[in-house]
Formats: structure tokens, C-alpha cells, sequence
């Protein structure tokens, strides 16, 4: 393999899966490897099937574990990391801090390490915009003051943005890119990779799309006495697709030695605020399903309203989200259906 070559972290997961598909449609080589323990093989076979790819590598491994990772860097010339490989479950990691703290940190830090010796470190971190806490101000800028986090995955994402500027201003062979995640949502057009939760669903449309299929007896609203039009919270919901052509482009910007400065910082997101509400009316409409749905009570470490200025990453990365909401949608139900044989 050459010097394109992109490792993808936890890779065959949400997120990764869908970025490994963009980056092999952009013409890299992509190694995926990820310890599966928050996902299947599932979208790592759709991402196969997607690109026509069946021979992608993959390692099965833990991050954690330093002398994998070295054996990682020394089977693939490696140009660039995106490093996805971290827990994610917010709830979670209230209730098991450490769990948190060793996987998040340990895999970003050994990754760095690692890297570093290759004489050359490309690095995108997989970052989000709960690093923003409550934001005093709307919409928020890349400058926006961060807040101390809610939760320590919070608490994760904004230590390894320290780490990754840190490492930046003391080794001159780091260059870091921090993408700020808003909130992704739906699937590929394929409908052969989406998010694929386990147990329980952490995030709003899987558990939208659960209830619509069935699967799941009602919709929660949390809270609907919000200082919003609705009452219910106002988010930024970015398409997967649109997320996952993002980090192409920052990697582009990387190994292309485009970049203005080291350490560069970018929102991700549609600058365009939906409520809980909107996104379950819209979902009503784009399916021509019913859902059953309730209010519930206000849930802890939500914020109240929270979404990008994205222009920096529209100037700078050439990169803008530019599928509509509905076919967002339309997506996410498609992924559900097929993995429910319907």
C-alpha cells in the first residue's frame, strides 16, 4: 500500500463505516480496525458490498493495547489516523467514569505515540459539540468557549482535544484536526450500513425508527418545557453521508499540506436548528408512518439549545451538508426496514 493509506479506527462501527466508504470512493486505501465491542460485522460487510471492495483490510484489535497498535503502524504505511475508537454512551459514563477515562484516552494517547515514531503524524480526532457545554451564545463559532463537561465522555472529547494541540506545539511531525461533531443522524442511500445500536438506543432516530417498526413501545420526549418555540430542545442533526464527506475533505486538507496552521479546529454541522419535535414530525412525514410518542420528564445533561456556524469548514474545508432533512430520514427508516427484513 502507498502512502495514501487511511486507518480508520473503529472503523466498523456508525460513524466509521460510513466514513471508510467516502474515503475508498475518494480513491484511498483504508485500513479498518476496531475491537468490536459496540458493534458487528454488520456495516463492515455494507461497506464491502457498497464499494464493490472485498478485499478492505480489517484487524480485530484493542487500542488500549500498545504493542497491537505498533504492530498496526508496522504491517501498513499509514499516512493519516481517524480515530473513532472510543465509548461513546453518555449515561454510561456517569455511572463508570474509569471505564471511560482508560478506553477514550489510552487508544487516542497510543495512537499519537505510535504514530509519532512513523516520522510523519496525521491526525483526525473524531471530536463534538458537547464540548460546548450550555452555550451562552447562538450559534456557536469554533472560538466559542468550551464549558466544563456534562458527563466524562464530554470530559473525554475535550481532554483529547488538549492532548492533540499539546502535541501539536511540542513535536514538529504532528498535525491534528479536530472535527466537532453536531448530531448525525440516518443512513447510507444503500440502506446497507447505518447505525446499528446495541440494547437500548442512546441517540434519538434509532429510537424513532425502533418505535416505528415496532420494535420499541413509544417515543420518550424528554422535556417539553424548554425555553424553545416547542418546549422541546433544539438540535443540529447532521446527515451521516454529509458528516463522513467532512472528514474526506480534512484529510485532503492534511496530506495535501494545505493546512493554515497545526492544530486546526472545525464545527460540523448544517447551522440550521431542528427541535425534537420538528425532527419527530418530520420523520411522520417522510415515512407516512404514525408514531406513538409521549412527553417525558426533562432529562440531565441536556442542554437546551445548541447548534453550528459552520462557515469555517464551508471556506476552509470546502465542505458544506447538503442533504435535506427528509431524505435523511427517508434513510434511516430504509435501514431499519432492511434490518428488520421488511
Amino acid at each position: 500500500m502507498g502512502r495514501k493509506t487511511v486507518l480508520v479506527s473503529g472503523g466498523a462501527g456508525f460513524i466509521g463505516s460510513h466514513v471508510t466508504v467516502e474515503l475508498i470512493e475518494a480513491g484511498y486505501d483504508v485500513v479498518v480496525a476496531d475491537n468490536m465491542s459496540n458493534c458487528d460485522l454488520t456495516c463492515f460487510n455494507g461497506v464491502k458490498e457498497i464499494t464493490g471492495k472485498k478485499d478492505i483490510p480489517f484487524v480485530e484489535m484493542d487500542f488500549c493495547d500498545l504493542p497491537a497498535v505498533e504492530k498496526l503502524f508496522a504491517d501498513f504505511d499509514i499516512a493519516a489516523a481517524i480515530h473513532f475508537a472510543g465509548f461513546k454512551a453518555v449515561g454510561e459514563s456517569v455511572g463508570d467514569p474509569m471505564k471511560y477515562y482508560h478506553n477514550n484516552l489510552v487508544s487516542f494517547m497510543n495512537i499519537l505515540t505510535v504514530a509519532r515514531r512513523t516520522g510523519k503524524c496525521n491526525m483526525l480526532f473524531s471530536s463534538s459539540a458537547t464540548v460546548y457545554g450550555e452555550p451562552d451564545q447562538l450559534p456557536v463559532i469554533e472560538e466559542t468557549p468550551r464549558k466544563d463537561a456534562e458527563s466524562p465522555y464530554g470530559n473525554t472529547k475535550r481532554i483529547c482535544e488538549d492532548i492533540l494541540h499539546d502535541c501539536v506545539k511540542a513535536y514538529p511531525e504532528v498535525k491534528g484536526i479536530a472535527l466537532r461533531y453536531f448530531n448525525p443522524i440516518g443512513a447510507h442511500p444503500s440502506a446497507l450500513i447505518g447505525e446499528l445500536p446495541r440494547g437500548v438506543p442512546n441517540n434519538l432516530v434509532p429510537y424513532i425508527t425502533q418505535t416505528a417498526i415496532g420494535k420499541r413501545e413509544c417515543l420518550s420526549i424528554f422535556g417539553n418545557d424548554y425555553p424553545t418555540p416547542d418546549g422541546t430542545c433544539l438540535r443540529d442533526f447532521i446527515d451521516i453521508v454529509d458528516l463522513a464527506k467532512a472528514h474526506v475533505c480534512a484529510v485532503e486538507r492534511m496530506l495535501k499540506g494545505k493546512m493554515k496552521k497545526d492544530y486546526e479546529i472545525y464545527n460540523i454541522g448544517t447551522g440550521h436548528p431542528l427541535s425534537v419535535m420538528d425532527l419527530v414530525t418530520a420523520f411522520e412525514k417522510a415515512n407516512g408512518v404514525k408514531l406513538n410518542w409521549k412527553y417525558a420528564p426533562r432529562r440531565v445533561g441536556d442542554v437546551v439549545a445548541i447548534w453550528a456556524d459552520a462557515d469555517l469548514a464551508n471556506q476552509e474545508l470546502g465542505w458544506k451538508a447538503e442533504r435535506p432533512i427528509e431524505e435523511t430520514l427517508r434513510s434511516a427508516w430504509a435501514w431499519e426496514k432492511r434490518l428488520a427484513g421488511k
